[in-house]
């Protein structure tokens, strides 16, 4: 936070910062958050619905996150500049997060078949 508060006292003009954060906001509240509400609704059922929805939402942040340098247009001149796989990355990262929500469905079904044996 400190760093980035420093960066901003030395920005010249505040719009494109503004702009900026607005346009998040905005992605976020009009875009991003609808779409993992509805399929969360419609995709799965009520007892891993939260865990699929977050899924979701932190997959759609990580891809509008990573969505400049997806899209960008080819290799540049410059080989320092975005020297990494970035596809290849991002990928890893969603099956990441995929691979930590089965987990996380995986204890909660087992914890449920483990009370239900118990009763």
């Amino acid at each position: 936070m400190c760093v980035g508060v420093s960066l901003l006292l030395d920005v010249r003009d505040l719009t494109d910062v503004l702009v900026w954060l607005g346009g998040a906001v905005v992605l976020h509240d009009v875009v991003i958050a609808p779409i993992v509400l509805l399929a969360g609704l419609l995709l799965v059922r009520d007892g891993v619905r939260g865990p699929v929805r977050g899924a979701l939402l932190v997959g759609g942040a990580l891809t509008v996150v990573a969505l400049p340098v997806l899209l960008r247009p080819g290799r540049t001149a410059n080989s320092s500049v975005l020297p990494l796989d970035y596809p290849r990355n991002w990928l890893i990262a969603l099956m990441v997060v995929a691979t930590v929500t089965a987990l996380v469905l995986a204890v909660r079904a087992f914890g449920r078949r483990r009370r239900a044996t118990d009763e």
